[in-house]
């Protein structure tokens, strides 16, 4: 895949940190709207795809996976709980765990919500005519960038 070069770019333009910040939170923004209609934040749906899977996380597995600090997906759990759209139960293998799982509703707003997003993810794939280029290549980045050592800082001069 080799995205179309805008007129005018500036040095600015190839910041790839900057790059991908300004990618992920305007798709984010796009994603959060089309959730809304479900009352189902961003931050939920990310519990839900996780949780759909329905072997149980643990909550610093949820947190990793919703990319939120601890307290506030602790906070996130309690309501969503409280919604009836998970519950915990103390880990078979482990008492001292907590697993959090799909609720009935939860399923239901987790389908409802993948329909949603999947329908998204083609229409944005469609206007950018990716065949999971894209997805790859993120991916990769990822995995490099999780891998990687970190940069030292160039010597003062």
């Amino acid at each position: 895949m080799t995205p179309a070069k805008p007129a005018g770019r500036t040095v600015h333009d190839r910041d790839l940190a900057h790059l991908l910040s300004r990618a992920e939170r305007l798709l984010s923004a796009r994603v959060a709207s089309l959730l809304q209609p479900e009352n189902c934040t961003l931050e939920e749906w990310r519990v839900l795809k996780l949780l759909a899977d329905g072997r149980g996380h643990i909550m610093t597995e949820i947190a990793e996976f919703a990319m939120l600090p601890a307290p506030t997906l602790t906070t996130l759990i309690d309501r969503m709980a409280f919604d009836g759209l998970v519950y915990r139960r103390a880990d078979s293998q482990d008492r001292r765990r907590v697993l959090a799982y799909l609720a009935l509703a939860g399923r239901d707003l987790y389908e409802r919500a993948a329909a949603i997003v999947a329908r998204a993810d083609a229409e944005l794939a469609a206007a950018l005519s990716d065949d999971g280029d894209l997805a790859r290549w993120l991916t990769r980045l990822t995995a490099a960038l999780t891998d990687a050592q970190p940069v030292s800082p160039a010597p003062a001069q």
